[in-house]
């Protein structure tokens, strides 16, 4: 028998030995069969029909297999790890259209890949529906292309195609793909790597300042690498001040910041999960509070960047706002019991189908519902509830939990939603539970959201995420500025509702 304390120990020094020996052995180009491949994508597509509660949901079940047939078919005698997720599993997640089924990398791919710059398009790329603004440049010695610049062009593809071609990779909720125009915008460069491939030379079409369409052959950036490691060293960090503080972490997930004299209060929640923000409850908890104690009478919230987490998160937070009781769903459930016969693949499947057997229960539907969400009702918050005029700024990554929340206060009088279409679907979504299916031969992974969730007071179906009141898109001229318009809107908005206010009491 192995002691109880000893036992984690040797866990941990496994798991290590193992971590830095997959790291140095791990070969990014090692070529998988394609029996190998068709074996493990036949897998993932039995666990897919199986256990997905959405998989039809938006592509018909005759679509699906027609998608699973021909991807299929086209698996290539042999494939790297990375050609076989973006050129297979990549356009297989994007037809099922929920945004919760995505492939990733494996784990020793991303540790590989850790420390290194690989060589890729030069440019970061804003999208602007079809339009591209350059926002950056890997080749710092370039004079030609600058921020602000309008392409036209790469390699003699017209921008939009570029466009609806990388959205073809990409997992979105039902047809809302502005979180795939902020997903593309935050790294150009890695999502047309992986999509076109890489090029020593790349034929860029632009428009110069006199609006004139011209073109000019852009090299690909080629970090320098170490000799020693083959990968690029890391800059020197100051001792005192190259390392971000706990507070500057924990204010890249949530923040509070009160402007006294214009009476507004910035809620910044970029996450509704524990993981990211340590403490997230107690933070919303001590928000309101000195909102109260400060009588603040303007509350915005900034959800833009808010791509979910825990849904009892969200649900604190619409107690602080909801004027009348809410569910979360009208309805949640699985379609299976739990994940076997493939417990094995599936990210803490045994704990998982232990859970499900206490928190699911077989209806008439022959579904298994998570009786909870569907049924329970939630009541606003009698201390520090906010009463005054609540703005809530909404993007494509505005996603999950955080849509949910959106849908649980869009519609109430002191609510104005301002931004842009939510990526998350606004009829329903898929997830409350979402492990990792890792595939045993190639050890990528796919996301298997488990439940199918309907909202609260959902509207008809039509794959659209939350719409804002207050529509405000994305201009050349704010990304050439580097402008927050949003946020500037709402809060002229915010001062000139509190202008005419104060004269009418006058």
């Amino acid at each position: 028998m192995i002691n109880k304390f000893f036992l984690p120990f040797l866990i941990a020094v496994v798991l290590c030995t193992s971590c830095a020996v997959s790291k140095k052995n791990y070969d990014p180009n090692k070529k998988f069969t394609r029996s190998e491949l068709q074996n493990d994508f036949t897998l993932l597509r039995n666990i897919l029909e199986k256990k997905h509660p959405a998989l039809y949901w938006y592509t018909p079940k005759d679509s699906m297999n027609y998608y699973f047939d021909s991807l299929y078919n086209n698996i290539a005698d042999s494939m790297t790890e990375l050609q076989f997720g973006w050129q297979v599993l990549a356009p297989l997640t994007q037809k099922i259209h929920c945004g919760h089924t995505s492939f990733n990398m494996s784990h020793a791919w991303n540790k590989y890949t850790r420390d290194r710059m690989i060589p890729s398009f030069p440019l970061f790329i804003k999208l602007i529906g079809d339009t591209m603004v350059v926002t950056g440049n890997l080749n710092r010695k370039d004079t030609v292309i600058k921020k602000g610049a309008l392409i036209t062009s790469i390699n003699g593809i017209r921008s939009y195609e570029i466009i609806q071609k990388v959205f073809q990779y990409l997992p979105l909720d039902g047809y809302s793909d502005n979180v795939n125009y902020v997903r593309v915008s935050s790294n150009f460069p890695y999502y047309h790597r992986n999509v076109y491939g890489i090029y020593k030379n790349y034929r860029v079409g632009y428009i110069d300042s006199l609006g004139i369409e011209k073109t000019t052959l852009l090299p690909m950036f080629a970090p320098v690498k170490d000799s020693s490691q083959n990968k690029i060293k890391p800059p020197k960090r100051d001792k005192d001040f190259g390392r971000p503080t706990r507070k500057e972490i924990r204010e890249s997930f949530r923040s509070l910041a009160i402007d006294t004299t214009a009476n507004i209060a910035t809620l910044t929640l970029n996450t509704f999960s524990n993981g990211g923000g340590r403490h997230l409850r107690s933070f919303v908890k001590h928000s309101f509070k000195k909102i109260r104690q400060q009588q603040i009478k303007n509350l915005i919230i900034d959800l833009r960047n808010n791509g979910g987490g825990d849904i009892n998160m969200s649900v604190l937070l619409t107690k602080y706002l909801r004027n009348t009781t809410f569910k979360v769903a009208d309805t949640a459930y699985s379609i299976s019991k739990s994940f076997g016969p493939y417990t094995k693949y599936i990210k803490q499947g045994f704990f998982n189908n232990i859970g499900l057997l206490f928190v699911t229960k077989k209806e008439k539907d022959g579904n298994y519902h998570f009786g909870y969400w569907e049924k329970h009702l939630f009541h606003p918050k009698t201390n520090n509830h906010f009463n005054g005029k609540i703005y809530v700024l909404t993007n494509g990554p505005t996603f999950s939990a955080s849509t949910l929340f959106c849908n649980a206060v869009k519609g109430q009088q002191n609510v104005i939603l301002a931004g842009e279409e939510t990526g998350g679907g606004w009829h329903g979504n898929s997830g409350l539970l979402i492990p990792d299916i890792t595939l045993p031969i190639t050890k990528l992974r796919v996301r298997l959201p488990f439940f199918k969730i309907v909202q609260f007071n959902h509207i008809p179906k039509n794959g659209r995420g939350v719409w804002p009141d207050l529509f405000i898109p994305p201009t050349v001229d704010g990304v050439r500025k580097g402008l927050d318009r949003k946020m500037e809107i709402v809060k002229a908005l915010i001062k000139k509702n509190s202008a005419s206010t104060n004269s009418s009491i006058n």
